[in-house]
């Protein structure tokens, strides 16, 4: 057996490994009181959707109970500013859109919070290809016959959020094509489909489930954004593949899951851990398959790599389009 000489760097690593084991020892047991999961939209989409599964593992494997608080509206800012104000001790997490807090950042001039300090990623799930789809009455079947359609026609886009993926789309198509494509804003996806299948809408772009909940009362898949064709559609073409080569339809968003800054990290790796543990399950895969996504969440060290890759990327996207919601 080595001897520890006091000084060396084994020695050193063997008080820091002490004092670790200490200092999560003395610190409060996790969980000790039921768990809030802050979701930014309303019932019924992929975030809820989410929310309540990953809840429901969560109170199964932790043995709390798990409470789901939707609060939508304002761009997600009421959801966000709750959990930023909650302590930062693993019993209260957000669940939002990627875009609520990758590009309001720059999307607004003033926040009630600090995006970039007062939240930390847990985990992100996927969101797989959304669905551009348009009220059967316009005569389109393509995104090149909708654009030829929108330089002629006024034309209005559902979005699911101010500031969000759909949003973002509208204003970009709108100086690259040079028409008026008017953003209309929606607390979630279920309103905003519902009226393009009325036709108070023409366009709307959504996730795969939601779109498939009126794909039969009169709405037409035109595209698909993202960087493949979605697993349920795959006679739609990419809006890439129809000729938009702006890097904006080529990115996949997700929906993270956030926990207020200053949260202990052994929290936030069993969090992530419970997360990648439901993914695995039968119900994650059937939730998956209803929504069109192929893929899976990734561990923290991942997500958070990610983190650091993909929010510029939004985040530039965002400023050069110039769009302030404030």
């Amino acid at each position: 057996m080595k001897r520890l000489i006091k000084g060396s760097p084994l020695f050193l690593a063997a008080v820091l490994g002490l004092m670790a084991l200490s200092a999560w020892a003395q610190a409060p047991a996790w969980p000790s009181k039921p768990i809030r999961l802050v979701v930014g939209f309303p019932p019924g989409g992929l975030t809820d959707a989410y929310a309540r599964q990953y809840g429901d593992h969560l109170s199964q494997k932790l043995g709390v109970t798990v409470v789901v608080e939707n609060k939508p509206g304002a761009g997600a800012m009421i959801a966000i500013d709750t959990v930023v104000k909650s302590p930062p001790d693993g019993h209260t997490l957000l669940v939002t859109t990627s875009g609520t807090v990758w590009q309001n950042r720059v999307l607004y001039s003033k926040l009630p919070y600090n995006l970039d300090r007062d939240l930390t990623p847990v985990v992100l799930f996927p969101s797989g290809p959304l669905v551009m789809g348009v009220n059967e009455r316009v005569p389109v079947r393509n995104l090149n016959e909708w654009i030829d359609w929108a330089k002629k026609n006024p034309s209005s886009m559902g979005t699911y959020a101010p500031g969000s993926y759909p949003h973002m789309v509208a204003d970009q198509m709108s100086r690259q094509h040079g028409f008026n494509l008017q953003p209309v804003h929606y607390k979630g996806e279920a309103p905003m489909w519902l009226d393009v299948a009325s036709g108070q809408l023409q366009v709307a772009i959504g996730s795969f489930q939601s779109f498939n909940a009126v794909s039969s009362r009169g709405v037409r898949a035109i595209g698909v954004t993202g960087a493949y064709r979605s697993p349920r559609l795959p006679d739609v073409p990419t809006l890439t593949e129809q000729g938009n080569t702006d890097r904006l339809v080529t990115l996949e968003g997700g929906l993270p899951v956030m926990a207020p800054s200053g949260t202990p990290e052994p929290v936030l790796r069993r969090l992530n851990e419970l997360a990648l543990d439901w993914a695995n399950t039968e119900r994650a895969a059937k939730l998956r398959e209803t929504f069109a996504i192929p893929n899976k969440p990734h561990d923290l060290a991942q997500t958070r790599q990610h983190w650091e890759t993909e929010v510029p990327v939004w985040i530039k996207l965002a400023v050069d389009l110039g769009i302030k919601l404030d």
